[in-house]
């Protein structure tokens, strides 16, 4: 009888994947080239390898059962993993990688990094890039986790990431804005707590998977609009749906064009301090790491990350 090891091959974890995507036996066969009886013989015998049924059959589509779920789950990390392990031997056989995945904080401007792109693709190198939309603690956490390979924006301490090399970005102040038809955009300065409580405040999601992640800026007992990005919070409280702390750059251009009212608060000043961060292992840098390495060592392209053009 087949072992677990025998039967979990990365083709029989594709052929799973199908299965599930598709809702059916016949249609996985159609997409994968492969006869139905092929797929539901390999199927069974994964189903008879672990001693667990991966498929409810007792409808038209083939659902996954709980098992199966946990089976796709960890078998993409598997796979994931061998990807990783096929990459990394042909960068140490060409000195580029395959593919290059960048984490990007709600807070850089996004114009920047096209721009970088569009730069780093005229260079014609090998390389893929791929880039991940990520908010707070969950832009390092893809780099920590070996989903990035480099991380623009996030504002923890650099200390607690062991493992990982950083430098410093730069610094985004913070203003509190509304609309101007808020009700906070009459109130007299300073705006105390117990007032800014009695206001829905908007928030951007942070987009870790473990745990609670980061909240910034919110206060106890406040009504809070959930949103998962930096782009929607402002869009939110352009429409009045809320209030709260924006970047000046990204805000500044409605606060000139009278669409936000900057309001005077009694807390403290917000900066935050942002930094960017990559793991090379001890191959050191791929050329295609160092290539944006290279680009952050100018102060100019870091100030167009955090800064928006006028204009």
């Amino acid at each position: 009888m087949p072992t677990p090891r025998d039967v979990l091959t990365p083709d029989t974890l594709a052929l799973l994947q199908a299965v599930a995507r598709t809702g059916s036996f016949a249609a996985a066969a159609r997409e994968l080239g492969l006869v139905p009886s092929a797929v539901t013989y390999r199927v069974r015998l994964v189903e008879d390898a672990l001693d667990a049924l991966l498929f409810d059959r007792s409808s038209r589509q083939a659902r996954l059962t709980d098992a199966g779920a946990e089976l796709l789950r960890e078998g993409e990390r598997l796979l994931d993993q061998v990807d990783a392990v096929a990459n990394r031997v042909r960068r140490v056989a060409t000195g580029w990688e395959t593919q290059l995945t960048l984490s990007i904080d709600g807070l850089i401007v996004r114009d920047t990094v096209l721009e970088l792109c569009q730069a780093f693709f005229d260079s014609c190198p090998p390389t893929r890039l791929r880039l991940r939309d990520e908010v707070l603690t969950g832009t390092v956490e893809a780099l920590r986790n070996g989903q990035a390979d480099l991380a623009l924006g996030f504002a923890m301490d650099p200390g607690t990431l062991p493992g990982l090399h950083h430098q410093l970005l730069g610094e985004v102040e913070f203003v509190f804005a509304v609309a101007p038809h808020h009700p906070l955009a009459r109130h007299p300065e300073p705006l105390p707590e117990e007032v800014l409580r009695s206001h829905r405040a908007v928030a951007v999601a942070d987009s870790t998977q473990r745990g609670h992640g980061m909240s910034i800026g919110l206060l106890a007992g406040q009504e809070v609009f959930t949103v998962p990005t930096m782009a929607l919070k402002l869009d939110a409280q352009l429409r009045g749906l809320g209030a709260g702390f924006l970047p000046e750059p990204a805000a500044r251009p409605f606060i000139e064009s009278g669409r936000l009212v900057v309001r005077q608060t009694e807390r403290p000043r917000r900066v935050a301090r942002l930094h960017y961060a990559w793991r090379s292992g001890n191959l050191g840098p791929g050329q295609g790491l160092q290539w944006w390495l290279n680009q952050l060592e100018s102060p100019a392209t870091r100030r167009a990350l955090l800064e928006r053009r006028r204009g």
